[in-house]
């Protein structure tokens, strides 16, 4: 296993880290985690070196943290590395702070975590925590030993996530969504190159883009990837995009099955920095140009067109209907319009004023890709949500 320095911490950490988000499950219900299989995963993935093991107090409806806490029992505490998430969108008080870290830890059965990340801040999320004091409360959970070390993940547009930087110098570290389809998706790499000149180390997530990177390989797709004299699979080429950066300190992997763990364990053992020649960075363009012509709508998430006066979520749609488009994933993005419809902010709820066709600096034809898109995916209700299936671009 190869290790890299976190930061001015000094520690050591794996630079493949395990994401408990995606455990196999029982019956396909996300909240049910096989726990002999997902505990099996994790107890092979400490011995084979992995040491930064990351979940969240939603992750699979709650119950992630409960089985790392399972995980952890009877092991020495400073073998492993424990990352959780503060989900600041249920803070509404100072006091919420406190009482959430210590329903984590009883959780989690620990008496600290090593990194504690503020969850998937964005500008709004990020305003609420400073107006309910969150310094104030880092300040005391690490005067009490409950936090080692304070990070945030993100998900917003790269002015924010700067400004989240700059707002904090107490900063030990940051998560960011960022694979070779996201080079300038939310933080992208000029984020990424921002906080590392800030001294912070990276937490890559998202590197194979919730598995879409992965899944429904065409002919024509794995026709570029066969260029290359080293037959490596589509998983491989994704890791080593990122750990050919120097910069990603640890990479982490949503896993939910062993076969995935031992390939991507295999993968990270024998692969560090600057391990792209040029013919591989041509094919990964290549392979990212395949994707992008597949897109359906020439959207770059601008958020010139909102707020939509009908309150129509536009950027979100549109980010579905290429996700949809460009790696097959019609069942996915069918679910989560589904609880866009609940929530009444689906295309439905367009009234034509034409303020998003005006706004639009790519002079899209929003309303038309709109109806478009709820034409094909505004079906019934499924039975079930893919609660942990981010839709992500």
């Amino acid at each position: 296993m190869l290790y890299r320095k976190f930061g001015k911490t000094g520690i050591d950490v794996s630079v493949l880290g395990f994401g408990c988000m995606r455990f196999p499950v029982v019956d396909k219900e996300q909240n049910k985690i096989d726990e002999p299989k997902a505990l099996e995963m994790l107890e092979y993935s400490l011995e084979q070196g992995v040491n930064y093991f990351d979940t969240a107090y939603p992750y699979h409806g709650g119950n992630s943290e409960p089985l790392v806490g399972k995980f952890l029992q009877g092991k020495a505490r400073e073998e492993l590395l424990i990352a959780t998430k503060m989900p600041v969108y249920k803070v509404e008080k100072y006091a919420d702070f406190m009482d959430i870290l210590d329903e984590q830890l009883g959780k989690l059965q620990t008496d600290y975590v090593d990194f504690y990340l503020l969850h998937a801040l964005n500008k709004n999320s990020w305003e609420k925590s400073k107006d309910n004091d969150v310094f104030r409360f880092i300040d005391e959970a690490k005067k009490q030993g409950k936090i080692r070390h304070i990070g945030f993940s993100f998900h917003d547009q790269l002015p924010v996530f700067k400004q989240i930087i700059d707002e904090y110098d107490k900063w030990e570290f940051c998560q960011i969504q960022l694979n070779y389809m996201n080079e300038f998706y939310q933080a992208g790499m000029e984020g990424m190159r921002y906080a590392a000149d800030k001294g912070l180390p990276i937490v890559i997530m998202e590197p194979l883009l919730g598995g879409k990177l992965t899944k429904n390989i065409t002919p024509d797709l794995q026709a570029i990837w066969d260029q290359s004299e080293e037959k490596r699979s589509p998983a491989e080429w994704a890791f080593r995009w990122l750990l050919n950066m120097p910069e990603a300190t640890t990479i982490l992997s949503g896993m939910s099955t062993m076969d995935q763990v031992k390939e991507n364990i295999e993968i990270v053992s024998r692969t560090d920095a600057n391990c792209l020649t040029r013919q591989d960075r041509e094919i990964i363009a290549q392979a990212r140009d395949y994707y992008e012509q597949r897109t359906a709508v020439n959207c770059t998430l601008c958020q010139y067109c909102m707020p939509c006066p009908a309150g129509v979520k536009i950027p979100s749609i549109f980010n579905l209907y290429n996700n949809a488009a460009m790696y097959d994933s019609h069942e996915s993005a069918s679910r989560w319009y589904q609880q866009m419809i609940e929530n009444n902010v689906d295309a439905s709820q367009c009234i034509d004023c034409e303020q998003c066709e005006k706004a639009c600096p790519q002079n899209l034809e929003v309303r038309r890709h709109l109806r478009e898109f709820h034409e094909k995916y505004a079906g019934e209700k499924p039975e079930k949500t893919l609660s942990n299936d981010y839709p992500q671009r």
